[in-house]
């Protein structure tokens, strides 16, 4: 898929699952905790999903299985009042249980055709990947979504060093250029995203380096205005075919 694709087109997507293949359209995708400091789950992600976040994952390691499904019911109401996507990290059973359309996985949690098994190909299934090897696997899972494996879309990072995952080294820009070149030359449409470190300033970088997609944390939950700050990242994406 051409990473520079023409203006960011609003998406409109079932609140339930979708289906196994992660819409085009995808571009923005969010990854917050349960704002437990903040108390304003609720608002943050409506917030987050005017401004443009085409998909939020709900990542919270302190939060025990029962507040998560809590959780996950207010971000599923946000998700269809706009039309957007929600993810769960991680916990099959979780996204099991909670209907996520979207569900992700590290390179040493469950492998992807064990999540298949529990979730079936509804679910649009998402894998962590940080070398290239583990790049040319992922768009070799890719190839055919089916009940018992496959692959809708991988994550290449962290780009650049970060709080949310401590002690994993950053990859840099090169594996993001190696992901769009393996990519092209495997003639896939196979979504990915550019994750770690990135925000408003150095996102330009990411979108020269072949990332028409990325994954924030930061750059929005620790915005005064998430609205104006997905906003912006969405400019930002869509600058290229301006």
């Amino acid at each position: 898929m051409n990473a520079h694709s023409s203006p960011h087109i609003v998406p409109s997507y079932s609140a339930q699952a979708t289906g196994s293949t992660l819409p085009a359209t995808a571009r923005l995708y969010l990854c917050t905790d349960a704002r437990r400091d903040r108390g304003d789950f609720a608002d943050f992600v409506d917030a987050a999903f005017a401004g443009g976040v085409d998909i939020i994952q709900l990542r919270d390691k302190e939060v025990e299985a029962a507040e998560e499904l809590e959780l996950l019911a207010v971000l599923q109401a946000a998700a269809a009042r706009h039309g957007r996507l929600w993810a769960v990290n991680d916990r099959a059973d979780i996204a099991m249980l909670s209907g996520a359309p979207v569900f992700h996985i590290g390179q040493k949690d469950l492998p992807v055709a064990s999540a298949r098994t529990l979730l079936g190909a509804g679910a649009a299934v998402g894998l962590s990947t940080h070398t290239s090897e583990q790049i040319e696997g992922a768009i070799r899972m890719s190839a055919a979504v089916t009940a018992d494996g496959g692959l809708d879309y991988f994550c290449v990072g962290p780009v650049w060093a970060t709080p949310t995952k401590p002690g994993r080294a950053a990859v840099g820009l090169d594996l993001v250029r190696y992901a769009a070149e393996a990519v092209s030359a495997a003639d896939s449409t196979l979504p990915w995203f550019a994750i770690g470190g990135i925000d408003l300033g150095n996102v330009e970088q990411v979108v020269e380096a072949g990332a028409g997609r990325i994954v924030v944390v930061r750059a929005i939950t620790e915005a005064s205005d998430p609205t104006a700050a997905a906003a912006a990242l969405v400019a930002a994406l869509d600058a290229p075919a301006s």
